[in-house]
């Protein structure tokens, strides 16, 4: 019981270092008074930088990845793995040392995903790339993805425990994009530009 709380709090602790807001700090901005605020890879991209964003996605996915991949390499097994993965996608979107606030979690849980179901990605991913492809909406392909993850984690061999973290972080994921739906439905959200 103390090992798994133990698993469940160091992960969340490494979710909730805040991976935008350093790296913006590094260039002298506050990723949150810029843009749209939010400290994911989106925002950093479109206010730093291409290469920001992308070191910012990688290391939010990493947070996600680390933690499940090592609990994996020592031999836990999937539900205990699921929770370890909730756990750093809750640190990355309620985190601690941002008073519980924090990013989307969109990256944190790929990084989650890749680790505990893989191939599960691949179709997500499709779904976001052709909707990102056509519309040009980050955050629909984002939203999309998320919603579809735990109906594909649902028509394969899985955990109970891994059913109940990926509907979670989905149902987070889409919960934290209710102004992007404002927005989608206002024809106000910002389209995505290479």
């Amino acid at each position: 019981m103390i090992n798994s709380l133990l698993w469940i709090v160091g992960a969340y602790l490494l979710g909730s270092i805040p991976t935008g807001l350093l790296l913006g700090k590094l260039y002298g901005i506050d990723v949150r008074n810029e843009g749209s605020g939010n400290i994911g890879a989106t925002n950093l991209y479109r206010t730093v930088g291409r290469k920001v964003g992308i070191m910012t996605l990688v290391g939010d996915c990493l947070k996600g990845l680390l933690p499940v991949l090592l609990a994996w390499k020592l031999g836990l097994l999937e539900p205990m793995q699921a929770w370890i993965g909730l756990a750093a996608f809750c640190g990355h979107v309620f985190s601690v040392f941002l008073l519980f606030k924090g990013g989307k979690g969109v990256a944190t849980a790929l990084g989650v995903y890749l680790a505990l179901a893989p191939l599960a990605v691949l179709g997500a991913l499709g779904v976001f790339i052709l909707l990102v492809a056509i519309w040009r909406y980050i955050s629909l392909g984002s939203i999309a993805a998320a919603a579809v993850m735990p109906l594909i984690i649902f028509f394969r061999p899985h955990s109970t425990e891994l059913l109940i973290a990926t509907t979670l972080i989905s149902a987070v994921v889409i919960i934290k994009h209710h102004t992007n739906i404002s927005r989608l439905f206002a024809g106000t959200e910002s389209k995505f530009k290479a």
